[in-house]
């Protein structure tokens, strides 16, 4: 049987396993400490983790450890049986303490040799983590804000579901416009405590009435979000994306309207195209005008998407009607303004070349993986 090296000596020989270990030295001559140590022996052989270790070194050497508490009976003893138990007693508490490292030990080389068991070749090449883009109409709304901001203008938004006053009234929309026709536009109900009718927004121009609303001019924004309408086909979709812009101020005429416009298209599409303007009527604006791009579907050979025409709208514009104007507050006489609306939507088809816009909210993966940002 293996002894320590000499009665008085308090180290241990460390090794490999708990049941060797156990062998380390003679057994207490007390019953109670040969009891508690081979009690601690069996525990130790089922410590898998440090976790567990460390439970038992809390549940035998800790303040109210079971091998702890025996310390209390050397009260009781005679000097010479004291001497006696209280050698066998740090025998064993230094035996414990010298097993929980060596165990300790052993599961961190197991552990070691778990980790490099593991083989892995760093050679193979793993296949691509597919990245997220952004949806192909917010990289054209952002394209927008863009180009405006860099023309001077700011970027306003608004609630999406509005008064009939400020998405109809306001603009000079008429009770017995079509646009107010239940066929045509989304109502929510109950109307507003003042009695006003809700909608969800038919367009973002409440924006601009907001806006001169809130202060006077010059006014200098574009608004952009999405608007709702009663409309499904190729080119139209029941919710679509808007962008709107207003600039009021002394002696603003068409053509700076147009002048915009051009340089609009021109920055967006990198390129100039073939542009022009059709008198339209808008109850917003006087005169009002349609802004339209060749198709770039068919070079302007006519086609399903361009309706045969060869032109593609993009949206209205014009001058500012001086109804509008009293709306807000702001006097005709002294100031003058323009404004345009146009489809995100159908501005994102043109750019990519997307002959259906409903594509665009499908929501099929093979569609939007061919437009990464």
């Amino acid at each position: 049987m293996r002894r320590w090296p000499c009665g008085g000596c308090r180290r241990l020989r460390v090794v490999g396993r708990v049941a060797e270990a156990a062998l380390l030295c003679s057994p207490p001559v007390d019953p109670r400490l040969r009891a508690e140590r081979e009690r601690f022996i069996e525990a130790a052989r089922k410590a898998d983790d440090d976790a567990a270790l460390y439970a038992l070194k809390v549940e035998f050497l800790g303040k109210k450890g079971s091998l702890s508490k025996l310390r209390s009976v050397m009260r009781d003893l005679s000097p010479a049986e004291r001497k006696a138990f209280g050698r066998d007693f740090n025998t064993v508490k230094d035996e414990i303490e010298a097993l929980i490292d060596a165990r300790r030990k052993e599961l961190a080389k197991r552990r070691r040799a778990e980790e490099l068991a593991r083989w892995e070749d760093v050679s193979v090449v793993l296949d691509p983590v597919p990245r997220g883009a952004l949806h192909i109409v917010t990289q054209t709304w952002r394209r927008l804000e863009r180009v405006f901001e860099n023309m001077g203008f700011t970027v306003h938004d608004g609630p999406h579901v509005e008064h009939g006053k400020t998405n109809f009234d306001d603009l000079n929309i008429p009770p017995d416009h079509p646009a107010r026709d239940m066929q045509d536009t989304f109502f929510v109900v109950p109307p507003t405590d003042d009695g006003w009718e809700r909608v969800l927004r038919t367009h973002t121009s409440p924006v601009q009435i907001r806006t001169m609303l809130a202060g006077p001019p010059p006014v200098r924004v574009v608004a952009l979000g999405q608007v709702y309408r009663r409309d499904d086909d190729a080119t139209h979709t029941p919710m679509f994306h808007q962008i709107e812009g207003l600039y009021v101020d002394r002696d603003v005429s068409m053509a700076d309207l147009k002048a915009t416009l051009y340089h609009f298209v021109s920055a967006v599409f990198e390129t100039d195209l073939d542009v022009r303007f059709r008198p339209s009527f808008f109850p917003f604006v006087e005169p009002g005008a349609e802004f339209d791009v060749r198709c770039p579907f068919c070079k302007g050979d006519g086609c399903s998407v361009c309706k045969r025409t060869g032109w593609i709208e993009l949206g209205g514009s014009g001058m500012v009607h001086p109804a509008v104007f009293e709306a807000v507050g702001y006097d005709p006489e002294e100031v003058s303004g323009w404004a345009f609306g146009f489809g995100i939507d159908r501005m994102a088809m043109l750019l990519h070349g997307v002959s259906d816009l409903r594509l665009l909210f499908d929501g099929d993966q093979r569609f939007l993986e061919q437009f990464p940002c």
